[in-house]
C-alpha cells in the first residue's frame, strides 16, 4: 500500500480528533493527546513536534513525536568509554557547550513510546515512512547536531535495523527492569510469601528502617503545594544519574492528575512532617509504570527511603490489580532482589553531519551499559 505525505504539528491539540479514532491508539494513555498536552504545556524550552501518515483514503495509519532538546556536552561524554584526556578533547572539540539533540520517541518514558502503527497496517513500510518524515523533520530544524531514536525492543529490531541504511548507529541501553505478577498474589504479604527467605528479609528490613516515614497519595491541589519541594527531590535524584537528557518540570504532574485522576499516581513520604521523598507511577492498559521519583539522599541511609520507594511499588501493583510492574532504568540490580527482571532496549543515533557522523560512529559503539548481578529471589 502507498502512502501520502506526512502530516507536521507543533501542538498536539492541532491534531484533528478523527486521526487518533482513526489509529486507534488511545487505550493506551501515552498515546492520548491528553497525556501529550500535558508535557508540552509545562516543557516550554522544549520543542514538541508530531508526525501523522496518512493512506489514500486520508485516514491517519501511523504516528510519530519528537522533541528537540539542549544536552552538555558533558553529559554525553562521561558515558563513553574512553581515556579522561580523550573525553576533554572531545569536549573541547565541542567548545565545552551544549547540543541541540532531536529526540524521537518520548524523552519522559522508558520503552516503546514514540511510533504508534495501526493495527493491521504494513508495519515496515509505514516506520520506513515515518523514518523519512523524520528526515524532513531533521531538515527543518536549524542549528541541529543529532538525532536520538529511542526505545526499542528486541522483538522490533528487525523493523527498526533499517535506520542503519540511513547511517544510524545502534546503542543498547540501560533495561526496563519489568516484576511479572503473579494472580494468585492478592495482597504484599502474599507476595513476600513468594520470596525466598534472603529476600523476604531485605524487604522487611526496608520497611522496619522506613517506619518513620508517613505517606500520602497527593491530589491535584497538593502536587501543586508541594510543588518545589517535590521538584527539589526530584532534581536530587536526577543528579545522581549516569545520564538525563533533560529536566522535567513537575508542574506537569499537576496537570497528569487533573486530568487521570486515579489513574495517575504521586505519592510523598514525609519525616516529622516534612518532605523527603515521593514516587510517581500511572496505571497504563493493566500494567503500573514507575515514572519519576525523588529523595533526599542525606537522609536515605538512614531511613531507606528509595528501598521503600521500590517496594510500595509493589504494593501499588498488587493493589491495582496490574500484570506487571515496570521499574523502569537504572539501579537494575536492586530492583532484581525484587523480582524484576530486564527488558532489554535498543536506541539508535547519528549526528547530522555525515562526516562527523562517521567519525562519531566508533565512539558511539562504545557506548557500554553497565554489568549487574540478577538476583532469583522467588522460590522455585
Amino acid at each position: 500500500m502507498s502512502y501520502t505525505q506526512p502530516l507536521f504539528y507543533n501542538n498536539v491539540n492541532d491534531i484533528p480528533q478523527e486521526y487518533w479514532q482513526q489509529l486507534g491508539c488511545l487505550q493506551n494513555t501515552y498515546y492520548t493527546p491528553q497525556f501529550l498536552h500535558a508535557y508540552e504545556i509545562a516543557n516550554d524550552t522544549i520543542v514538541f513536534r508530531y508526525i501523522i501518515i496518512l493512506n489514500n483514503q486520508q485516514e491517519a495509519v501511523a504516528f510519530g513525536t519528537a522533541q528537540v532538546v539542549s544536552i552538555p556536552i558533558e553529559t554525553i561524554t562521561k558515558n563513553i568509554k574512553i581515556s579522561d584526556s580523550f573525553k576533554k578533547r572531545i569536549n573541547s572539540f565541542f567548545c565545552n557547550s551544549a547540543l541541540k539533540i532531536m529526540f524521537f520517541g518520548n524523552i519522559f518514558l522508558s520503552g516503546e513510546y514514540g511510533t504508534f502503527i495501526k493495527k493491521g497496517e504494513d508495519t515496515n513500510a509505514l516506520f520506513h515512512d515515518l523514518v523519512i518524515a523524520l528526515k524532513m523533520l531533521i531538515k527543518q530544524t536549524k542549528k541541529l547536531h543529532g538525532v536520538f531514536i529511542k526505545d526499542f525492543k528486541q522483538t522490533t529490531l528487525p523493523i527498526t535495523d533499517q535506520l542503519k541504511n540511513y547511517n544510524y548507529t545502534p546503542i543498547s541501553v540501560e533495561p526496563n527492569m519489568i516484576i511479572t505478577l503473579q494472580p494468585e498474589w492478592k495482597s504484599f504479604d502474599d507476595y513476600k510469601d513468594a520470596l525466598k527467605s534472603k529476600y523476604r528479609v531485605k524487604a522487611n528490613k526496608a520497611d522496619s528502617k522506613s517506619e518513620k516515614l508517613t505517606t500520602k497519595e497527593f491530589t491535584s491541589k497538593e502536587i501543586e503545594y508541594y510543588k518545589s519541594e517535590l521538584q527539589s527531590l526530584y532534581e536530587n535524584t536526577i543528579a545522581n544519574a549516569d545520564f538525563n537528557a533533560q529536566v522535567l518540570n513537575l508542574n506537569t504532574y499537576t496537570y497528569l492528575k487533573k486530568t487521570f485522576g486515579d489513574q495517575f499516581i504521586v505519592k510523598g513520604y514525609f519525616l516529622d512532617d516534612i518532605l523527603v521523598g515521593f514516587l510517581s507511577a500511572m496505571m497504563n492498559q493493566g500494567n503500573l509504570d514507575a515514572h519519576f521519583i525523588g529523595l533526599d539522599y542525606s537522609l536515605n541511609k538512614n531511613y531507606a527511603i528509595y528501598p521503600r520507594i521500590l517496594i510500595d511499588y509493589v504494593r501499588l501493583g498488587i493493589q491495582h490489580q496490574a500484570k506487571t510492574i515496570n521499574l523502569g532504568r537504572t539501579a537494575s540490580e536492586i530492583k532484581s532482589t525484587l523480582g524484576a527482571k530486564p527488558q532489554g532496549l535498543t536506541c539508535y543515533i547519528r549526528h547530522k553531519n555525515p562526516i562527523l557522523n562517521t567519525v562519531m560512529r566508533p565512539f558511539m559503539k562504545n557506548v557500554k551499559i553497565k554489568d549487574f548481578k540478577e538476583h532469583s529471589v522467588f522460590k522455585k
